[in-house]
């Protein structure tokens, strides 16, 4: 047995284990409580006074003014930062003070960008205070919980740790650089001494000290992350917990009352087909009268078709809310409409993303969905042609399926009426199929589109989010 795996099954499990890891987006407002905490209430203070620190430290402190032409020309650098960084705090700092005035789609990035350039900062000042050994390596460690406090989403915390660790590693090889540099210019002309300042004689380019220190950094940058994706399946359970109540009530509270409308006059129109069979069978005369009696008993028949039908299109309360996989419900669609007794002359193509979040729903509602979609599918190419399926996760948590055949197409003018209740072009149809797949995907929070060429086909896809709970509430 082979221990190496394929490219796809690589891709697989890579992104199963992504779905373990995975959990809703953080709403807004969890961001921006955490930011006017910990960035506006006790953030903005504390910078305050470490810029001031930092002015008087890089522009009137006397440690800078006796130093190499080399020395001399990095702390011009890091004066020419500090400048542009001391003008992003004070812009930062507006928007944070007036954060509730300000769109979120503001605050969020501009505080993500500033801790990174916190890191950017301090890397700079590890840089003219010993380099790997400097004790601003503690700072770190601070700003890497600092972070992890502020940023509630895993992923993008992960990224702005690893940058900010990354600032320190850059920041001692500087140092290292700048000091062989000096090294170099000492030898060459024989003057001067290499102690103190940004770097020491003896320091070593790698030490066991070092490595501790990275992977100190590392390790606390996986265990906040850890600990934020504990918190955010946390979440995501008690969202789960809530979407199951909320949509279970909706459902049946729907359900009953459609199901008793139905009942209701489903009764009617029986008693009205059986008299009118009874009437049919006792007047033998009069052809015109038993003309009507026809045709009464083809519109009964009809309008029980339309109800029985219609009880499936608001069929809300059979069943349970249940976790659903989609890639198996279009499968299970495809036996259903295509089964292989029947011998269709249909090549049914699947291109399904691996590691789909699972929808919150009842089965019955996306099989009637798909089964719809691809009936429809079927009867336009007459049995005959290519199905394309298709799978794929889309921003915000939601899941995107596309159905296209390579039948007729729809007319440009028709496009707009497809999803009404009971339009049709089909001699039997009741034109209930489209409109139960609109409904059936606008009750969990979907969209679906259409798209038609005449001669090409047509395309429908719909985006179903995962998680709706945020639309339900007022």
């Amino acid at each position: 047995m082979s221990l190496m795996l394929s490219w796809p099954e690589f891709r697989t499990r890579l992104a199963r284990w992504r779905n373990l890891a995975a959990a809703p987006p953080p709403p807004p407002e969890v961001f921006l409580r955490r930011i006017h905490f910990v960035e506006r209430g006790v953030g903005l203070p504390v910078k305050s006074a470490v810029l001031v620190l930092l002015t008087f430290f890089l522009f009137y402190s006397s440690w800078v003014a006796d130093q190499t032409d080399l020395k001399q020309e990095v702390l011009g650098y890091i004066r020419a930062f500090f400048l542009f960084y001391f003008a992003l705090n004070v812009g930062s700092g507006l928007i944070l003070w007036g954060m509730d005035e300000v769109s979120a789609r503001l605050v969020v990035p501009v505080t993500c960008i500033m801790t990174i350039l916190d890191g950017a900062m301090l890397g700079l000042l590890t840089l003219v205070t010993g380099g790997f050994d400097s004790i601003l390596y503690w700072a770190f460690l601070g700003l890497l919980v600092r972070n992890a406090a502020v940023i509630p989403s895993a992923d993008v915390q992960i990224t702005v740790n690893l940058l900010v660790s990354l600032c320190y590693l850059l920041a001692g090889v500087l140092d290292l650089w700048v000091a062989g540099t000096e090294l170099e210019l000492i030898r060459t002309t024989g003057r001067g001494t290499v102690t103190g300042g940004f770097f020491d004689e003896n320091q070593l380019p790698m030490t066991e000290s070092l490595i501790l220190r990275m992977l100190l950094m590392l390790l606390l940058t996986a265990c906040c992350a850890g600990i934020q994706i504990l918190v955010d399946r946390q979440r995501q359970r008690e969202i789960d917990a809530q979407e199951f109540q909320i949509k279970q009530h909706q459902l049946e509270a729907a359900g009953r009352l459609a199901a008793e409308i139905a009942h209701q006059l489903k009764n009617p129109l029986g008693i009205i087909n059986n008299a009118a069979f009874t009437l049919q069978r006792t007047v033998k005369e009069g052809k015109k009268i038993t003309q009507q009696i026809s045709i009464i008993r083809e519109e009964v028949d009809r309008s029980d078709k339309i109800l029985t039908e219609l009880m499936g299109y608001a069929r809300l309360s059979e069943g349970r809310v249940e976790r659903v996989d989609i890639n198996a419900e279009l499968d299970r669609a495809v036996e259903l409409v295509l089964p292989e007794a029947a011998h269709f002359d249909i090549r049914v193509h699947r291109d399904y993303a691996p590691g789909l979040p699972s929808l919150l729903g009842q089965q019955g509602h996306f099989a009637e969905v798909f089964a719809n979609l691809l009936t429809n599918a079927r009867e336009a190419m007459h049995g005959k042609g290519e199905l394309y399926l298709s799978t794929r996760t889309r921003p915000e948590f939601s899941v995107a399926v596309t159905i296209r055949d390579t039948g007729p197409g729809i007319p440009a003018d028709q496009l707009k009426l497809i999803f009404e209740p009971y339009y049709t072009t089909k001699d039997r149809g009741t034109g209930l199929g489209l409109a139960i797949v609109k409904n059936n995907t606008e009750l969990y929070g979907g969209t679906v589109a259409v798209e038609s060429e005449l001669g090409k086909g047509t395309r429908f896809t719909l985006t179903l989010p995962a998680r709706s709970l945020m639309r339900l509430r007022p």
